[in-house]
């Protein structure tokens, strides 16, 4: 695909549209502004969507580059992708390159997280400082309700049932996942654009499977994320979110000694749309002290 489909409006989404081939796979993403190069990673179910009222806020001052992973919004991903966190990783290392995007403000929620993580911890020198919310880019705790969230939403019967047959994530947990708003008719129709399908919704009933699946690459990024430690950083937390919460935000302040951190109030766990006009505005002050450093 490298047009926009009859579902696409550009009334709620009126950026450019621009597609990059890297490894077979067709990436979609925004490229609106000038300044150091924003790159925004969507997690579950999303797709740049989410970021469109920081691209609208922040464009002046950014770069705003938003993707869209493979199997996700616009992009497309070659025969045999298996849509695992890793695959997705690759392909933005690889769009990063084509693009030679270099003094990154990386930005990542959900899993765009470790996504871009594992970029940032694979080629350091390319970024400069990070913006990460309700994320995290670690082997998560073993815990039973990880487990049983994994399995019942990524494998077998009830994984079919309830991420191809049912769309739950995008039905139910994205309407869920904003607290200080709601998301629009014509909003929800964005959000079930991509996945019109079962089959085309393969990508949303892995990522819940890749929480134990992708252990080994959560593990390498856990290791070598002491290679960006030294960058500053910007850590917002949604204080709605039912997925991430304290442990986690605590987690990121120690892994950025030199962060400043916000408390999106009462904001759920797509806080890019829901609190987006406050990240803004925290974007745009955070970034005035540390490019005068």
């Amino acid at each position: 695909m490298t047009s926009r489909p009859d579902w696409f409006d550009a009334d709620l989404y009126p950026f450019d549209s621009h597609w990059t081939t890297v490894g077979g796979a067709t990436v979609h993403h925004t490229d609106v502004g000038d300044g150091p190069p924003l790159l925004m990673i969507h997690g579950q179910p999303t797709w740049s969507f989410l970021y469109r009222k920081m691209i609208a806020g922040l464009s002046d001052t950014f770069r705003c580059i938003a993707v869209d992973l493979p199997g996700f919004g616009l992009s497309t991903a070659p025969d045999g992708y298996g849509f695992t966190a890793r695959e997705h990783s690759e392909v933005v290392e690889g769009l990063v390159e084509a693009l030679d995007l270099r003094d990154i403000v990386l930005v990542g929620q959900d899993w765009g997280g470790p996504i871009g993580m594992g970029v940032a911890t694979r080629q350091p020198d390319r970024f400069q400082a990070f913006i990460l919310g309700n994320t995290w880019a670690w082997v998560m705790p073993a815990e039973r309700r990880i487990r049983m969230f994994s399995r019942t939403l990524g494998t077998g019967f009830t994984g079919n049932l309830l991420s191809k047959r049912l769309h739950v994530f995008t039905n139910v947990f994205m309407k869920r996942g904003m607290r200080r708003t709601s998301p629009s008719k014509a909003d929800m129709v964005m959000w079930r654009g991509p996945h019109p399908t079962p089959e085309s919704r393969e990508p949303v009933e892995v990522f819940p499977r890749e929480l134990l699946d992708a252990e080994p690459f959560l593990a390498e990024i856990e290791a070598a994320l002491e290679g960006v430690a030294d960058k500053p950083a910007l850590l917002f937390h949604a204080d709605k979110d039912l997925a991430f919460g304290w442990r986690e935000a605590k987690r990121w302040q120690e892994v950025f000694p030199d962060h400043r951190f916000h408390v999106l109030e009462g904001a759920g766990h797509f806080w890019q749309d829901d609190a987006g006009p406050e990240a803004v505005l925290v974007i745009r002050d955070w970034w005035r002290n540390v490019s005068a450093r």
